[in-house]
């Protein structure tokens, strides 16, 4: 498991610690002592030329003069001495570095210039990989490896924790030891020049150890590498994050801290939200889920049951639930029975189960084990408040049994002081996530359940919107060139709109006029009613500076307008340069709902769309959602379903009718076309697009470009955080016979296509395929296979139209691994086409593929008895393994370079 050669930071079997020095107290005497009293069984060499040994550990004066070369090497020096350092160990063989010390990129100028020096050190070196500068270290419980300067050990557990601050790493380690919470890898980042946060969620997701991740984040580089990893992993384990500098003040600081530049934090929230992370917005939050992953319960949903001996906290609880859309379980008619026999006459007969105040521990078990056994219960909340005749110890080992004897998370409030400290121990003791508070508790249940349902939303199958081009988008740049080139960083109104028509957008097209006369003219062409804008490239925002009149209905009326509107601009904006006006037709918005839609160039994530409440009242509204190009139907829709107004735009609302939903929709599709297409746009926005029962049409356009971007460009798409559908994998093949197929990258919405093609496999060709009988016919099979991120993985499928349909009838699948050096490769060609060449063309266009993905070699594993297959195989150069004692035979295809 090497994730580019992390197994050395975290299984290493000798560790060169240099910079150390004879004060115990010191950052290398604190690692030293560390990893001695944590029983690390590997091999420390101390590295100091000015002692004979360190707290008894023999010394040694330099990297080039130890017995053998170690896995890791940690650094505690001084800063300016670091890129030496590095060097040496270069020189030595090590690969693998922790730079403990402080004083890059954090500090100012100066040290940003050091941490360049830093970089170009660690590129010399082919494999080597670098965690810090300016870091805590690495622990890692389970193997006795606790390679930082913290106090104290934590525990090893299933969690995983990754952070940018160092000082944080602390508190959360004295407060895991306080709550018996253990960890799988403990690791703190500090600076980040080389790990980073997308390096450690690839790895973690592959370690068996590690069930599920938290994050604390200060800010990212890499936003493509982050997004990549996180929805990789996120699938199979919960990852949860915190991101400090949520509002531009805190962010600058927080960037200043870690040498890196800001992002909006709704960005991050729509980041989050489409890689699948669970986001608290409390640094105590973070603490409160970790209480929960830790004791490796994740709810399955959101029915909670509450059990409490007190009414007020019990409406606390409910009353949090409730306001964070969780659901108060409602309990079967057995367990309404069983509660009726075992508690007294007077208890609430509903949950919250108040058990009332004289209740002891065997009447607390009694009602948590029939809440537990009831199928409409996912988890359990057991409340606590210190009464007269309750012992709080008593109650929290019979809770801390029943939570033991079942697999639905079981979490208590133990209310108070000194009087529940005790009974707070055991339950700890006994695996119970324990809090002080309902709410806390709670909070910590719904952060798992949101990231469930964001899940599920994320991977539900979208419908097909066919978004088809009549424009040759190539040539279509080339007309903007010269609208681009023109100095002006702020496109006009027509070429905006030139733009937005061109994507198949519906637009109120403008015509300029220069003086009253012409204006007359172009609007008696254009028919009455119409609307008058001044034209300038310097007004943003029109409306503010008189430069907008509607509804003009005669041509008296366009003329005094357009003296009015003059006077008007050059009173309220002098500054400004104004071309004249433009006139277009007054679009009836009756029925109708203004929105605003547009794109922004985020500096970390790149381009995000926008989508809300739009017209003059948008910005006091703040109705708006964000997402990413590209957009399916689905992840469309999830941004309108956030919004206020969604009841306005799904009508029928008050005599409203609903407004064409697939048309808006299908506009937002299209403008993340857009965004995909042109990274010069630093800003679009349409405002107001209004949406009718009819369709949506663009009554205003802004576009801010950068044409110098497209050049800056180091990837294709290296503007986006998610690789769009790749188009340039299309093209059309024909099969032994003379059928024409087309072969393209699956996409989502071919979810009922290749469970079709499946279902007319036979259970030979399926075991073939998948090394056993696998169960195709359910969504959450269809997600690993339809869902690709285009960065590390392609589904080529082979589609044919028969009957008037299109089907699927192959498919060839490649994935490579998170380093990019390897690809796994594998095929399936439905039975009714076998021997028709199918699996040749599709293993030869895979093997292209993976040629121009620069990977070194494909790997795949079939069956004995699949003779087709190993032929294909081996009349491409594949090499093959057999292994008598099994029937799996396994591939290999080193490709040239």
């Amino acid at each position: 498991m090497s994730v580019r050669n992390l197994d050395l930071f975290f299984e290493p079997r000798r560790i060169a610690l240099v910079g150390v020095t004879i004060n115990p107290n010191s950052v290398g005497g604190k690692v030293l002592g560390n990893l001695v009293a944590a029983g690390y069984r590997g091999v420390v060499y101390p590295v100091n030329p000015s002692s004979e040994a360190v707290m008894g550990v023999q010394c040694y004066p330099d990297v080039r003069g130890l017995p053998k070369v170690p896995d890791l090497a940690i650094l505690c020096s001084p800063a300016r001495q670091v890129p030496g350092l590095v060097s040496d160990c270069g020189e030595a063989g090590i690969r693998g570095l922790i730079v403990m010390s402080a004083g890059f990129g954090e500090v100012g100028e100066e040290g940003r210039a050091l941490e360049q020096k830093l970089r170009a050190e660690v590129s010399r070196f082919d494999g080597m990989r670098l965690l810090g500068p300016n870091c805590l270290g690495v622990i890692v419980p389970g193997l006795g490896l606790n390679a930082s300067f913290a106090a104290g050990m934590p525990g090893a557990g299933k969690v995983a924790f990754i952070s940018q601050s160092g000082a944080l790493c602390t508190s959360v380690l004295d407060w895991a030891r306080d709550k018996r919470i253990g960890f799988s890898k403990f690791v703190s980042i500090g600076n980040a020049v080389d790990i980073g946060f997308s390096d450690l969620i690839d790895y973690l997701g592959d370690d068996e150890a590690t069930d599920s991740i938290l994050l604390y984040i200060e800010s990212i580089r890499d936003a493509r590498e982050f997004m990549t990893a996180a929805r990789a992993v996120a699938l199979r384990k919960p990852i949860v994050a915190y991101k400090a500098g949520r509002f531009p003040e805190s962010a600058r600081a927080a960037a200043s801290h870690t040498g890196a530049l800001a992002s909006a934090d709704s960005v991050y929230d729509a980041a989050f939200r489409r890689a699948g992370i669970a986001r608290v917005l409390d640094i105590g939050e973070i603490f409160d889920v970790a209480e929960l992953i830790g004791r490796e319960r994740t709810p399955r949903g959101p029915r909670l049951g509450i059990v409490t001996n007190a009414g007020g906290p019990g409406v606390m609880a409910a009353d949090a639930l409730i306001s964070m859309n969780g659901t108060l379980a409602r309990l079967s008619e057995a367990s309404m029975a069983a509660l009726n026999e075992s508690l007294p006459p007077v208890w609430s007969h509903s949950n919250p189960v108040d058990v009332i105040g004289d209740a002891r521990a065997k009447r607390y078990e009694k009602a948590s084990r029939i809440l537990l056994e009831d199928q409409g219960v996912d988890a359990l909340l057991v409340i606590l408040t210190p009464q007269g005749m309750t012992d709080p110890s008593s109650v929290a080992r019979a809770i801390g049994r029943t939570a033991g004897e079942t697999r639905k998370p079981v979490l208590a409030a133990w209310m108070g002081g000194e009087s529940v400290a005790e009974g707070i121990g055991i339950l700890v003791d006994s695996g119970v996530a324990t809090y002080t508070t309902p709410e806390q508790g709670v909070r910590a249940f719904m952060t798992l359940v949101d990231y469930s349902r964001n899940l599920q939303a994320l991977y539900e199958t979208p419908r097909e919107i066919p978004v088809e081009f009549e424009l040759d988008r190539p040539a279509f740049r080339e007309k903007l060139r010269e609208a681009f080139d023109s100095g002006e960083s702020v496109l006009t109104e027509t070429v905006s709109k030139m733009l937005l028509e061109a994507y198949g957008i519906d637009v109120a097209m403008p015509r300029p006029a220069q003086g009253a006369e012409e204006a007359v003219s172009v609007a008696v062409e254009t028919g009455f009613p119409v609307v008058m804008k001044v034209l300038s490239p310097d007004l943003s925002h029109k409306t503010d500076a008189g430069g907008v009149i509607l509804g003009l209905r005669d041509a008296d009326a366009v003329r005094d307008s357009f003296h009015a509107m003059m006077g008007s601009v050059r009173e309220r904006a002098p500054e400004a340069r104004i071309e004249g006006v433009t006139i277009q037709p007054m679009i009836d918005a009756s029925g109708g709902v203004e929105l605003i839609l547009g794109i922004k160039r985020d500096p970390v994530f790149g381009s995000v769309i926008m989508v809300g409440m739009g017209g003059t009242w948008a910005e006091v509204m703040a109705d708006t959602a964000l997402g990413f190009p590209p957009l399916s139907e689905r992840l469309a829709r999830r941004m309108l379903e956030s919004l206020r107004v969604w009841p306005l735009l799904k009508g029928p609302y008050r005599g409203r009718p609903a407004i064409h939903l697939d048309g808006l929709l299908e506009t937002m599709i299209r403008l993340s076309y857009m965004a995909a297409d042109y990274p010069e746009i630093v800003e679009l926005d349409v405002n107001p697009l209004l949406a009718t029962p009819n369709g949506s049409i663009a009554l205003d356009a802004r576009v801010v470009v950068d044409p110098l971007e497209a050049g800056r460009m180091t990837r294709p798409y290296a503007h986006l955080a998610l690789r769009p559908y790749p188009e340039e994998y299309v093209r059309s093949g024909r099969l032994k016979d003379g059928t024409g197929i087309l072969l393209r990258p699956i996409k989502p919405e071919d979810e009922p296509l290749w469970m079709e093609m499946l279902s007319a496999c036979s259970r030979e060709s399926i075991y073939s395929r998948f090394r056993y009988f696998f169960r195709w016919s359910t969504h959450e099979a269809a997600i690993r296979y339809c869902f690709n991120d285009y960065d590390r993985e392609i589904a080529i499928v082979a589609e044919m139209e028969q009957e008037g349909r299109r089907r699927l009838i192959g498919v060839g699948r490649l994935v490579a691994d998170p380093d990019h050096e390897s690809g796994e490769y594998a095929v399936l060609i439905a039975d009714r086409w076998q021997n028709a060449g199918l699996g040749g063309i599709l293993t030869d266009y895979c093997i292209e593929i993976a040629r121009r993905w620069g990977l070194r070699r494909i790997i795949a594993q079939t069956t004995t008895d699949n003779a087709r297959m190993i032929d294909v195989l081996e009349k491409r150069g594949f090499s093959i393994e057999r292994d008598l004692s099994t029937t799996i035979v396994d591939v290999l295809k080193v490709l040239d370079d």
